[in-house]
């Protein structure tokens, strides 16, 4: 096993949130066309999944997307030493362990955030990872489950978990309720405690905390980067997706990109005939990604309208993308 390298904080800055059936390999191509350095996460993908089905097909990405990080669900430390080791031979830039999903699904499995009530068990599942990859292997969490809303338990879980070789850890502010709410009501209702998260860097200052949830403006990112190591962007991210083509050189003081709406669609539509061409890949399924490239401007309705239009699906992309144009000035 090669010595690890450390990492330097920066990698986690700003990233973009593992987001079960968004954060495909086609939408993590798009936001790295709009951000060079930030980093992307894949969709959780579960163990069983890779040791029982088409590794392939969950763990293929796009040489453009470093530094790309590959989310693992599950709670046997073999098995995932054993799907770490996949993800670093497949390219990953690193493999984070999802203790975070509350989804009731994802709890018969017994991991996401129900294993926080396990700090032993998944220090092990961390150390068992360590062991067999060189690419830094990270938590991301809640900051508690259920209604119990003491800070001691989110410290000592942080605490276990870093003595196993665990960080860097990406912490959702908000306590993750097992039962009674949705997913969605579960990034929506229980509240968010950011100084939860401020708490935990003060205390253990030499570990990575990057925190996630309800950030979705720049005054935001700014207020949380002056007392921690990072922000994760969910939802905004995807729905605005505009705003990262801020980011780089906002965070990472890269020169302004000169990037235009116009020429990141080119580019994707270029990316829909290779992916067809490689792949077999429909670009119906590549354009729902990028729906929100024109959030916010006139027309912006009309062109997702042709964009989303399955009629169209027969058409070669570069025909729907000069409907789309066609369909801009009508609506403005």
């Amino acid at each position: 096993m090669p010595l690890k390298k450390p990492v330097a904080p920066e990698r986690w800055r700003m990233s973009v949130a593992p987001m079960l059936d968004w954060t495909d390999r086609h939408c993590r191509y798009f936001h790295r066309l709009l951000t060079c350095q930030s980093l992307l996460y894949t969709e959780m993908v579960t163990t069983g999944a890779l040791l029982h089905g088409d590794v392939a097909r969950h763990l293929r990405f796009n040489a453009e997307e470093h530094p790309v990080a590959l989310q693992l669900g599950g709670s046997e430390p073999a098995d995932l030493a054993r799907c770490a080791a996949l993800g670093e031979e497949w390219g990953y830039d690193e493999i984070n362990l999802n203790c975070g999903c509350p989804s009731e699904r994802v709890q018969r499995g017994a991991f996401g955030a129900c294993l926080m009530a396990e700090p032993q068990l998944v220090a092990d599942c961390v150390k068992a990872m360590v062991d067999v990859v060189s690419v830094p292997v990270t938590v991301k969490h809640r900051i508690g489950i259920d209604k119990t809303e003491s800070y001691d338990f989110v410290r000592d879980f942080v605490g276990a978990v870093a003595e196993a070789g665990c960080h860097v850890f990406i912490v959702h502010a908000r306590n993750a309720w097992l039962k009674g709410l949705s997913p969605k009501e579960n990034r929506e209702v229980p509240p968010l405690r950011y100084e939860l998260v401020h708490r935990l860097k003060r205390e253990f200052p030499q570990l990575t905390i990057v925190v996630n949830g309800g950030i979705s403006t720049g005054a935001q990112v700014a207020t949380q980067l002056a007392q921690l190591d990072g922000v994760m962007v969910g939802r905004e991210a995807y729905h605005n997706p505009w705003w990262l083509a801020e980011w780089d050189a906002a965070y990472y003081g890269a020169a302004p990109s000169g990037l235009t709406r116009e020429a990141v669609e080119a580019q994707m539509v270029d990316y829909m005939v290779r992916e067809a061409a490689e792949h077999g890949t429909s670009w119906y399924a590549i354009a729902r990604h990028m729906l929100g490239l024109r959030h916010g401007l006139p027309g912006a309705r009309r062109w997702r309208q042709v964009w989303s239009d399955h009629k169209l699906k027969t058409l070669p992309p570069h025909e729907v993308l000069a409907l789309a144009h066609e369909a801009v000035p009508k609506a403005a």
